[in-house]
């Protein structure tokens, strides 16, 4: 007898992802295997659960129900089979983390190799985005962002220590331009600056003074959504750019970057782990969460207020 909830896991990848192909990569099989498991589960349960084009999928009436009920009971469901994991000796399954962009440069190294290195067992699904995401409602165990931008009733974990943007630009265009020396002479300068997304607006650049924050729209002569590519626009002397202290030392050592209004520039707080309270994590999470916590990670700040956006972080 054919089981009535046999493909529902594949009905809420099609939900969430809004796409066959999408849901087949997010599952491991193919977009024709997704669309052959959802029309089954349809004949099943009598009817339409998405609207079919040629560019997209969108649920019906009946599959906006369906979803509503089955996205928080699979996820019950996932977060019940991965604690089974905790009967064993070590933490296994799979950690899905939704991470934002910039922060990917501080997992990529050590960090995640240590990770997977002291618990074989536990395999990462990554999502590298800056979309915002309700993390829960996507099935993910966890999300990276900068401490500033998280909401307040979330359990967060320093992942990186405090980050600074600074200004810089090179000996060439100081040339041609008088160093500014106060953050409001930025409105005379040709600026390289970043936004998120092609919708969002341009980034107010962000400074402190006796302990004021405030911000400066500056005269964006090029406009992009990657920081590492503003910065090395920097280095070719198209314009000023702000970018992570870390990410321009190279260049400053070097004397291809020269850094300006540094007493401007005050540090704030990094990227965290966040994941909701009183939710019981997966073995996983938790192992991540300790692993975290155990590292000697000098210079962590607390959590910013939330006052600020986005910021633009060289990748």
């Amino acid at each position: 007898m054919s089981d009535t909830l046999d493909g529902i896991e594949v009905f809420v990848a099609v939900a969430e992802m809004k796409g066959f192909r999408a849901a087949g990569d997010r599952l491991g099989v193919s977009g024709s295997a997704v669309s052959q498991a959802l029309r089954r589960l349809e004949e099943r349960v009598g009817i339409g659960l998405v609207q079919r084009t040629t560019r997209s999928v969108r649920l019906t009436e009946a599959g906006t129900r369906l979803y509503a009920a089955a996205r928080p009971a699979l996820a019950e469901l996932r977060t019940a089979v991965a604690a089974l994991g905790a009967l064993g000796d070590e933490p296994r399954g799979t950690l899905r983390l939704q991470v934002a962009g910039a922060a990917e440069s501080f997992l990529g190294g050590a960090l995640i190799a240590g990770f997977l290195a002291a618990y074989p067992h536990v395999q990462l699904d990554l999502l590298v985005s800056d979309d915002p995401v309700d993390i829960v409602a996507a099935g993910f165990d966890g999300g990276i962002r900068l401490g500033e931008v998280i909401d307040r009733d979330m359990i967060a974990v320093p992942v990186s220590g405090d980050l600074r943007l600074v200004v810089v630009g090179s000996p060439s265009y100081f040339a041609r331009h008088p160093r500014p020396k106060h953050p409001r002479d930025l409105v005379a300068h040709e600026c390289i600056n970043w936004h998120p997304t092609a919708e969002a607006p341009p980034y107010r650049w962000e400074f402190t003074e006796k302990g004021r924050d405030f911000s400066v729209d500056v005269r964006a002569r090029v406009l992009t959504n990657d920081p590492a590519l503003n910065v090395r626009l920097a280095r070719a002397g198209v314009g000023l750019s702000l970018g992570d202290e870390s990410r321009v030392r190279d260049g400053v050592a070097s004397g291809e970057l020269v850094t300006v209004l540094e007493e401007f520039s005050t540090p704030f707080p990094g990227f965290y782990l966040y994941y909701p309270q009183g939710r019981h994590g997966s073995p996983a999470l938790r192992a991540f969460v300790d692993y975290l916590r155990n590292a000697k990670r000098p210079g962590r700040g607390k959590r910013g207020t939330g006052r600020r956006g986005a910021r633009p972080n060289a990748r």
